[in-house]
């Protein structure tokens, strides 16, 4: 079926009020965030943000459905466009690197929140682990076919998928940071040779 005209503001006003969601969340975390404050980042009036978001959660909850859909689609069209192992695993560092580089504020709420967890709040965090387990579970199949074909050395795959994933996190931490000097496909090299000569055979 056709979209109307309706249909793609609807959709542009969707993705502008998310993306306005990320910075505020960000910044403010999820207690302190208001939908005021939401409405007046994305350049709407409160009363037209209820009208697509009935709530501060219905929002928060959008914005990391929204960002576990385009990041799995991502790293699932660039698995399924590598043909080797080492292949695939560089296409999952660098699928996550680069959408977390372009995503920052999306980083930053997640860490936020992680953080809060930390000193015994963030009830969102339950959210976040969700997200992260299924982009790990992704990698150990990879991992584990690689095995397998003997492609790389019999490993503990899920705890080398979880490290990975958390390698690549700690690069982006340290991007946002100012901690790095390198450029993203330095970093993205690094990561991946760093890996590989760890799981590869010697």
């Amino acid at each position: 079926m056709a979209r109307t005209k309706k249909d793609v503001v609807a959709e542009f006003r969707r993705a502008e009020i998310l993306d306005a969601a990320y910075r505020v969340f960000a910044e403010r975390g999820f207690e302190q965030a208001t939908m005021a404050e939401i409405a007046a980042v994305a350049g709407v009036a409160k009363g037209t943000l209820y009208l697509y978001y009935p709530s501060k959660q219905d929002i928060y909850d959008a914005a990391l459905r929204q960002s576990a859909v385009d990041v799995d689609a991502l790293t699932q069209a660039a698995l399924g466009r590598a043909r080797t192992a080492s292949e695939k695993i560089q296409a999952f560092i660098e699928t996550k690197l680069r959408y977390f580089e372009e995503h920052r504020d999306f980083f930053r709420m997640s860490e936020r929140e992680f953080g809060d967890r930390a000193c015994g709040r963030g009830p969102h965090a339950k959210h976040l682990d969700e997200l992260r387990l299924e982009q790990v579970k992704v990698l150990d199949q990879v991992l584990q076919q690689a095995v397998r074909r003997k492609a790389i050395r019999p490993i503990r795959t899920e705890a080398a998928a979880s490290a990975i994933f958390d390698l690549t996190r700690s690069i982006v931490m340290q991007r946002l940071r100012g901690a790095r000097k390198a450029t993203l496909d330095d970093d993205i090299g690094f990561a991946f040779d760093l890996t590989w000569k760890g799981i590869g055979y010697r």
